[in-house]
This record gives structure tokens, sequence and C-alpha cells, in this order.
């Protein structure tokens, strides 16, 4: 198991702030390493890559290049080549919307999504579908704020073309089994996109084991910096796309001829990277996975699962708090969101700030899912990460039985 006291000294906003930080899924804090790592890029070797014979370039580029290798290790990609540096999961979502399904759905075509996806992950499908005459089915849940796999297995036909979903929710945590969705889509010709913003920073995360096609997910929630994501995808489907972007370096060369321009496109990944991209954020992306790396996935996750399991007991005894997401702490990631009786999710929310306690409050970008589940206002959520403590999570416990016992009162 991790020491979550020693790895907080790793992170200065914790020790400068006083906060506790329970909106981990919103984004992480940034340890010292991966600060240092930028910085140290930004003071001794910043050059725009692939665009120099010079020594500063020749760095730059080495280093930006290795960090794909250090992701694509960490997911245990084929190759680099499958890794494509990004913002965020979001863009990683609509680079194969417009790339891939755009060029390969028609009238009629299915696209199915599941009710608690992130609208990163339900939006650009429904705009694809609406500009190609495609249809999007919408699968529900089960018991226990599972996903109904009967019914997504019932979804499926012959004109399925690609399922989109989540490894794990960002507002109930359910964790779905996209191995098994993965085999489900392939037996009907489709494709399976995972969205794994919540997953790959909190779990052992092997795209081969999974046998997804696509993978997107942060930076920025994994302990790197805003502003970098990753696309994963198989080598051959990536090879058969188009470019996302046109512009610099996603091009081998363009040659006019004739009064006609003839371009080439680059090899994998630089084909789907256009223009100047962030190399320091490729970097510090990098030091991120390494730090974690370190730290070993699977207790990162049994750390995760200890303290999800210690929170539901504990927030469970809070007169008039709803909690909501799967009853098993091993069927759902470090995430818990809640309500309490008479207060709407952001005056609580608020009223946890002024307790220096860190949640976020309304739809969590997935308002079907809340509006699914008749929670029209939204919720309050807390989630955890590997600096978290059972302290933490008293303190939030014993804040929500004083506001609770404060609203009685009135």
């Amino acid at each position: 198991m991790l020491d979550p006291y020693e790895i907080r000294k790793d992170f200065p906003l914790l020790e400068s702030r006083g906060i506790v930080y329970l909106d981990n899924a919103a984004t992480s804090q940034k340890p010292i390493q991966v600060i240092e790592a930028i910085r140290r890029f930004y003071q001794a070797h910043n050059a725009n890559i692939h665009r120099g014979l010079h020594a500063l370039s020749r760095e730059a580029s080495e280093e930006y290049e290795e960090a794909h290798s250090v992701v694509a290790r960490f997911i245990n990609a084929r190759s680099w080549r499958e890794v494509v540096f990004v913002r965020n999961t979001t863009e990683a979502i609509n680079l194969v919307a417009y790339s891939w399904a755009m060029d390969r759905l028609g009238s009629g075509d299915e696209i199915v999504v599941t009710v608690m996806e992130h609208h990163s992950n339900m939006l650009p499908w429904v705009a694809i579908a609406k500009r190609l005459g495609a249809k999007v089915k919408v699968v529900g849940l089960a018991s226990d704020y599972m996903l109904d796999y009967d019914a997504l297995s019932e979804a499926l036909t012959e004109r399925t073309r690609i399922i989109a979903v989540s490894h794990a929710s960002n507002v109930l945590g359910t964790i779905n089994d996209v191995k098994g969705i993965a085999a489900l889509a392939h037996e009907v010709g489709a494709v399976c996109l995972v969205d794994g913003a919540q997953s790959v920073p909190h779990m052992p995360v092997n795209v081969r084991e999974l046998g997804c096609d696509f993978l997107a997910f942060s930076g920025h929630k994994m302990l790197g910096p805003t502003g970098i994501g990753v696309l994963y995808g198989r080598e051959d489907l990536l090879e058969e796309m188009s470019p996302f972007m046109y512009g610099g370096d996603m091009v081998r060369e363009v040659r006019y001829r004739n009064g006609a321009v003839e371009p080439a496109w680059n090899d994998l990944p630089w084909k789907f990277e256009a223009g100047t991209p962030n190399i320091a954020g490729g970097i510090g992306l990098a030091e991120a996975v390494k730090y974690l790396e370190r730290i070993g996935m699977e207790n990162v996750r049994a750390h995760e699962v200890e303290l999800t399991s210690y929170a539901l007991k504990r927030l469970s005894e809070v007169e008039g708090l709803n909690l909501f997401g799967p009853s098993s702490p091993t069927s759902r990631c470090g995430i818990i969101p809640f309500n309490l009786d008479g207060l709407d999710p952001h005056s609580l929310a608020a009223m946890l700030d002024e307790r220096k306690i860190a949640v976020r409050s309304g739809f969590h970008c997935a308002q079907p899912l809340h509006e699914y589940l008749g929670l029209k206002e939204g919720t309050a959520r807390a989630s955890f990460y590997i600096y978290n403590t059972r302290e933490e999570v008293d303190l939030l416990s014993e804040s929500l039985a004083e506001i609770a016992e404060m609203l009685r009162s009135a």
C-alpha cells in the first residue's frame, strides 16, 4: 500500500494551502517533480521540435518523442506510434469522431453510447449522427447503478459501427467491463472507443488486454499539466484515418506541380499533431507517468478502494445524506456523489468550501445521467486520489453532519 502522508510532501499546494482537496475527478494536484520537469525544459532545453538541426531543437525533439514512449509503456500500447498527444480527452474523442467516423458512417448506421457518458463522449456522436444521418442509441443502467449489459447486447445490430463508453463514470464512479464491451463490438464488426479519463489515472490500464480500438485520457487528471491529453489508437486504424487538423509537422512534404498542391502526410503519430504542440506539457505528462509508475498502479487502486470503502461507511452515518453509485467499493473508482436533504448541491459545496473542503457540484458535464436518475439539480461530488487520507474523509463526514444539524435546527 502507498503512504499518502509521505506522498503529500511532494505536493506544494496541499502543503501550503491547507485545503482538503476532494475534486480530483475534475483535475489532480501536481507534484514538485512534474513542476520541476516543466521548469527544466523551459530553462535549459526550450526550442521547437522537428524544425531544426541545432542542439536545442534536437534535445526538445528527443524529450518530446520519449514522452510518447513513456505513455505507450504505461498503457501497454504495441508502439509509441499508437500514442497521439492532443489537448485533452475531449479533443481525443473528437479526433476519432471526425477522422474515423466521418469517413466511415452513413445514413442508418448506429452509434452506441451509455447514459452515463460525459458530454465529451456524447455530444460529438450526436453531432456526427446528425450530419451523416446516423443514429445514436443510448443504453441505460441496471440495478445498483451498473450498466445494463443485457440492454447493451440488444442494442447492437449489423448497423452498429462504434460503441463509445466510459471506463469509469465521472459521476457515479461505476467501472464498466470495457473488455467485454469491446468483444461485443468486434462481434458485430464495430470498433470500441473507451473514455479513460477516470480510469487511466486510478487503476492499471492495459489496452492490449482490454482489446479496445481507441482510448482517450487527459494528463491533468493524472498529476500532469493541463492542455495535454492522449489518444491511443490501433496502428492500423490510425494509418487508415485522415488527419484531424492540417498545418506544420503533420505533413512529410508538399509539392507544387502544374498549378496543383500535392501533400503527403507524415508518419504516425505526427500525422495527427499539427502545428507546434504542447512540448512542455508532453514532457510534464511523461514525468507524471513516471511518478505513478514508481508508486505502482496496483497500489493506487488499492488505496482508493480502501479510502472509498471507508468514506462510504462514514458518509452513510450522516442523517439526511443521500449517496449514489455502486454499493461495492470494488465496482467503482474513488468517486462519491451525494446530496443533502433540504439543500441544493451548489449551496452544499459552498458551505464545505467555507470549511476548506473542495468538492464539485452540479451536473459534472453529465446532465443526461442526472436527469435519467431524477436528480434535476445535480449532485455534490467528492473524488479521491493518492494524497487523500482517512482524516480528510473524517473531516468531510463531520462537516456534512454539522451542516445537516444546522439545517434541522434552522
